[in-house]
């Protein structure tokens, strides 16, 4: 049915699509697929010490407000991310500001952050209690003028609504946001937030989400600082700012981070070389091009123990989380494994 659907959709731009599927998942217009998998052992695993049916996550950035991360469940993801939120509301940057590189399977967008801010954000997970695991991804607001105090604020806000909380540093749309993957700047902001978690005794995980455009050098240090601030999980990653020149969409030089297939096998290697830097002492969420059961399988060979997605379920529709976890199924089987983290890390 989406297949059919889909040319017209793509007719509008990607915005106001986007805000037609957020309204359509609220009001539940978009049914709710039968799940005929829903509790297969090959899939089921944990996450922060609590059950999921399957490690497939939808990623911050659909549900910036958190709006319909139940409807999200109910199509199955194991796990949803709300966000990127900041302390206070926000517009983003000027429109049009997302474009879809149709033949490349790809977006670019340079949003900003556009959010309703932590304080409404919050009130709606109060209100409507979540039926899964959820996260919060958290950032500062872009005329911040102490940017580990809006982490902080955000921190304070969430740590008793969200089953983990995690820190963006990698958004190529917020200037100068990734100069905290510098050792020092990145060790500072952990810092801050951990000591923040000790004087309100939580114990909600924190997440670090990275950028796929990182460099060798970095990969250690940044690895290094997570270790030693006991971060639980790391995501990798994020949209690229560069990653252009093979692409054939005539928007692909547009300003604004890149997600979908052209970044699939770029942030697959990155996993794969966080996850023997890490020694598997971190666990790993890969994020970047996944949309079939194939494309999982690859993260979790690279060393990733859950994956999220975002773009591909604009090009594959709602049931684009079934759809993976019947192939996925498929390959389990035929390796013949009980259960698919039996085959994290194994790329040879």
């Amino acid at each position: 049915m989406f297949s059919n659907l889909r040319s017209l959709i793509f007719k509008l731009d990607p915005e106001t699509a986007h805000s037609l599927a957020i309204k359509s998942l609220k009001f539940n217009f978009i049914q709710n697929i039968l799940d005929q998998d829903k509790d297969n052992s090959l899939l089921e695993t944990k996450l922060f010490n609590k059950d999921l049916k399957n490690p497939i996550g939808m990623a911050a950035g659909f549900d910036k407000n958190a709006e319909v991360y139940n409807s999200l469940f109910r199509l199955g993801f194991g796990f949803v991310e709300v966000g990127t939120v900041t302390p206070l509301k926000q517009y983003g940057n000027p429109k049009p500001r997302v474009f879809r590189l149709v033949e490349d399977e790809a977006l670019i967008n340079r949003l900003g952050f556009n959010n309703f801010g932590s304080r409404n954000v919050l009130d709606r997970i109060k209100y409507n209690q979540p039926s899964g695991l959820l996260g919060v991804n958290i950032g500062p607001n872009k005329e911040t003028k102490d940017r580990l105090f809006d982490y902080v604020e955000c921190f304070k806000a969430f740590h008793k609504v969200a089953d983990y909380i995690t820190i963006n540093i990698s958004s190529p749309n917020t200037e100068d946001l990734r100069s905290f993957h510098d050792k020092k700047k990145l060790d500072e902001l952990l810092q801050t937030i951990n000591n923040e978690k000790k004087i309100l005794k939580s114990s909600t995980p924190i997440v670090v989400k990275v950028s796929p455009d990182i460099n060798e050098q970095e990969i250690n240090k940044v690895s290094e600082v997570l270790l030693s601030n006991n971060i639980e999980a790391i995501i990798i990653s994020n949209t690229s700012d560069s990653t252009r020149d093979n692409l054939n969409g005539v928007q692909k030089y547009q300003k604004g981070g890149l997600s979908g297939k052209p970044i699939e096998e770029k942030s697959t290697k990155l996993i794969s070389k966080f996850y023997k830097a890490l020694n598997g002492k971190i666990k790993i969420i890969g994020v970047g091009g996944v949309d079939s059961g194939r494309g999982a399988y690859e993260k979790f060979l690279a060393g990733a123990h859950y994956v999220q997605l975002y773009t591909g379920m604009v090009y594959r529709g709602p049931n684009i989380v079934n759809m993976i976890k019947k192939e996925l199924k498929k390959l389990l089987l035929k390796d013949g494994v009980k259960n698919f983290e039996e085959i994290v890390g194994k790329k040879e």
